[in-house]
């Protein structure tokens, strides 16, 4: 039996909806562009039949476009048995806000297919991936200039390549053919350092929040990121590689790990990479000795922590737990994982939230990488690696110079010379774009919080900043 509260909590297409109204009402724009831009522009439904184990099993995919102010558009494609339309319209909505919110040029989309992964062996997956591929990419709904899928839940770079070669087989003559979809394998047109992105760019949005101490300070918090207590829903790929980062090189301690089969505390700190290591050998965490086990992982949710970082599902935080959530800090890595009415709460708490369409985007930002390398043939760094080695050298032959002909006896410190001497190479300049992307997009979007009182925390002011810049692409198109 459910209760009022449970009963009147939005759904995720709603709560998108709830944010960007709350938003639009702070905004003048004009007559019907309110609308163009919140509705969704299109969705395919396709059903198709693969034959497989002796029948013909069928599946429902989906590929939803919310805006085109922007070409081509862009948005992951992901494998599950929860996908259904309403889902993947909302995740195209918040696609379009998170591209403009860290301006790369394209418009929002979402894909989906109705499919537990686990249930099909690798060559049996491959076929199916094969056959819905086919039926996007014949109506256009894969293409480099058009609508540029990437992985997203169930999903990796292995399914990518496979659309990336079925898109290539039924357009032969498309030199630009890898760039139909991004996250694909390095060796396949992939792009270094896009696997670790989305959980690298939540490491960089904490890492620019905590520049400013007027913020830190509003979440009840002081210092920098070293020592603080993180606790990890979901460790799939977004979660551990945030987790990893932000315990190895910015000193926070792990201190909750939330898993499909319970959940981890242990409040010295929980080693991500044994606990990375032992769900991959024993497809979840129990049995793990190096925390407290846990059958109700949700529980933790509500325990006393620093920072929340929600990492897998949308909707966990809503109504029911907000109240209970001790968390200063949430900063949302997975889609959506708080509902507008947990959102609500927290903010009437005094939480800070900084939102999913800021600080889950490091995927889409080294996706825009990707795109762009695959239309440039040439891999980052090709041409400009050596030249900067060669300008450090004559730096450090100088200074050699000058030390042995000065009557002062000093030395290079170690490993200047190594560090100093390489140039860059296509990871350091794909995590150097990265961090500038996730700099410049937190400062825009904290300057609408900090210098307007009607704007009560940084998802409002990231929606007014992302919907400005989708309305100004449709005004200058003349609507």
């Amino acid at each position: 039996m459910t209760t009022d509260a449970q009963q009147a909590e939005p759904s995720f297409r709603d709560s998108v909806d709830i944010m960007f109204n709350r938003a639009v009402s702070l905004m003048e724009l004009p007559e019907g562009l309110e609308e163009k831009i919140r509705v969704c522009n299109a969705t395919y439904t396709v059903r198709f039949g693969v034959r497989l184990r002796g029948k013909i099993e069928t599946f429902t995919g989906y590929r939803s476009v919310h805006s085109e102010h922007m070409e081509p558009v862009k948005g992951g494609i992901r494998f599950s048995m929860g996908v259904h339309q309403d889902e993947v319209e909302a995740l195209a909505a918040l696609m379009t806000y998170k591209c403009a919110r860290v301006e790369v040029p394209y418009g929002g989309s979402k894909g989906g297919l109705r499919i537990d992964p686990n249930a099909w062996e690798p060559h049996e997956l491959e076929l199916i991936t094969r056959r819905f591929a086919y039926e996007l990419i014949k109506r256009d709904m894969i293409n480099p200039a058009q609508n540029v899928p990437a992985p997203d839940m169930g999903t990796g770079e292995r399914e990518m390549a496979w659309i990336a070669d079925q898109y290539k087989r039924m357009n032969t003559t498309d030199i630009n053919g890898n760039a139909c979809v991004t996250g694909k394998p390095p060796n396949a047109g992939g792009i270094a350092g896009r696997v670790e992105a989305t959980g690298r760019g939540v490491q960089y949005a904490l890492q620019e929040f905590f520049r400013h101490a007027d913020d830190v300070k509003t979440a009840g918090l002081s210092g920098s990121l070293d020592g603080k207590r993180i606790i990890v829903q979901g460790l799939g790929n977004v979660g551990y590689h945030a987790a990893k980062f932000l315990s190895e090189e910015d000193g926070a301690k792990i201190t909750g790990i939330i898993e499909r089969d319970g959940s981890l505390h242990n409040e010295d700190g929980i080693d991500v990479e044994a606990v990375r290591q032992w769900i991959i050998k024993n497809g979840g965490v129990t049995g793990f000795t190096g925390a407290t086990h846990a059958e109700n992982g949700a529980a933790l949710l509500e325990a006393e922590c620093d920072i929340l970082i929600p990492a897998a599902l949308e909707g966990v935080i809503d109504r029911n737990n907000a109240p209970n959530i001790k968390a200063p800090l949430i900063i949302e890595a997975a889609n959506g994982p708080i509902t507008a009415g947990g959102d609500e709460i927290l903010r009437d708490k005094g939480t800070v939230i900084i939102p999913d369409m800021y600080a889950n985007a490091g995927g889409v930002t080294v996706s825009y990488f990707e795109w762009v390398k695959n239309l440039s043939h040439i891999r980052f760094g090709r041409m400009q690696r050596r030249a900067e080695e060669s300008r450090h050298q004559l730096i450090v032959d100088e200074l050699e110079r000058i030390s042995k002909d000065s009557s002062i006896n000093w030395t290079l410190s170690p490993n200047f010379k190594d560090r100093y001497l390489r140039g860059a190479g296509e990871l350091e300049l794909v995590r150097s774009g990265l961090d500038d992307t996730m700099r410049t997009a937190y400062q825009a979007m904290r300057a609408v919080w900090r210098s307007r009182d009607d704007v009560p925390d940084l998802r409002t002011a990231a929606y007014l900043v992302s919907i400005e810049k989708v309305a100004a692409s449709y005004r200058a198109k003349g609507l």
